[in-house]
């Protein structure tokens, strides 16, 4: 094996993606001491993705002054890659969930920040801008991240205001004439992978409400908020959102994105590949390492592993996919690239036990594929 390239997901809860990297990494040195291999960890837009772009392409990480979910000052980040060309932004690093700690309220959390580092990248001369959309403690359908580049809200009585989950409910009038021109010359790229729609039994506010503190009462108030922004932009910005795909996801942010910012939904995984040029990365590679932490019929909707398989397969490249654990319905897989499939577990353990070996048992089932490999070379 002259040539290995890994680009596992993490393994939720359990192994990140770069330390996944780094134990495959190891195991192919100790039989493969010649072998070139290339990391790219990879991260689903959530936190971690900003560090997971530098690791595997290189630039720089950059902090700003921005409002934290409760408009409080807090010190967020992004990241310059590509020669600065493009900057990377986690919407977590500044309206996370795990930064509203024991405040959890989807009613008054705010996108805020998220704009304003949108702002601060485009100022600074990017021309491309991936948002990574997870992990969010909101519900404003990226009201919030509008108003930091200068988008108005309006209420029955005139008065401008900055919509949170609870007040979307009041928005009349949305005018967009003192919007940042700096934001119209810029592309940016949405990493989404849910299809949730923004409002309705599957839409954000009842999928994802719960979870970042809204009761079944506010989940009601919330979604009917979300039905009233989604009327109102499709008033005054001649935007039907109702059933886009992925518009529900992160408290409606996905739908804010397209209708505030201009911006394009994708696969996560679709963007990191076009990203880091994954195509040329792996036109002389012997074997891919992937993974995730569990591989089911959900993965094979667009998941990293899938993603990854799509493309090996073009260039008949084998894939090798090591999980925490696979369900019975993942047979398509092999037919859409997937050459072969290793759990880690070794025993039949329940997760809360399993769990805590993770990365040991990872360890032992890259050895034996590494053992395998070198046997049949």
């Amino acid at each position: 094996m002259k040539k290995a390239v890994l680009i596992p997901d993490s393994f939720k809860g359990t192994l990140s993606s770069g330390l996944i990297c780094s134990i495959i990494a190891e195991k192919i040195k100790m039989y493969f001491p010649k072998c070139e291999i290339v990391s790219i960890p990879v991260a689903d837009g959530g936190e971690g993705s900003v560090d997971c772009f530098l690791k595997a392409l290189g630039g720089e990480k950059l902090y700003e002054t921005v409002k934290n979910p409760y408009f409080e000052d807090m010190q967020a980040f992004y990241g310059l890659i590509d020669n600065g060309k493009t900057a990377v932004i986690e919407m977590a690093s500044c309206a996370g969930l795990p930064l509203v700690e024991d405040r959890k309220n989807p009613t008054k959390t705010t996108t805020y920040g998220v704009g304003q580092l949108i702002l601060a990248a485009a100022e600074r001369g990017c021309k491309k801008i991936i948002v990574g959309l997870g992990g969010s403690s909101t519900n404003d359908g990226g009201t919030g991240a509008a108003a930091a580049i200068g988008v108005k809200f309006y209420d029955n009585k005139g008065n401008e205001f900055i919509p949170v989950g609870g007040t979307l409910k009041d928005i009349v009038k949305i005018d967009l004439s003192e919007r940042s021109k700096i934001i119209e010359n810029i592309e940016i790229i949405t990493m989404c992978d849910i299809d949730n729609p923004m409002y309705g039994e599957s839409g954000a506010a009842y999928i994802f409400g719960p979870q970042k503190g809204a009761d079944a009462e506010t989940v009601v108030e919330l979604d009917n908020g979300l039905i009233n922004l989604c009327e109102v932009i499709n008033k005054d910005m001649a935007v039907d959102l109702k059933d886009v795909p992925g518009g529900g996801a992160a408290g409606a942010m996905g739908a804010g994105m397209i209708a505030f910012f201009n911006s394009k939904l994708k696969m996560g995984i679709e963007t990191v590949l076009e990203t880091v040029k994954f195509d040329n990365i792996i036109s002389d590679a012997d074997m891919i390492f992937t993974g995730e932490g569990k591989i089911d019929s959900q993965s094979l909707r667009g998941k990293v592993v899938i993603g990854v398989a799509k493309q090996a397969k073009n260039k008949n490249i084998p894939v090798t996919v090591i999980v925490g654990g696979a369900d019975n319905d993942i047979d398509e897989a092999y037919e859409i690239g997937v050459t072969s499939i290793f759990t880690i577990n070794r025993l039949p353990q329940d997760f809360q036990i399993s769990k805590l070996k993770s990365k040991e048992n990872l360890e032992v089932t890259a050895d034996n594929i590494m053992r395998l490999i070198k046997s049949v070379k």
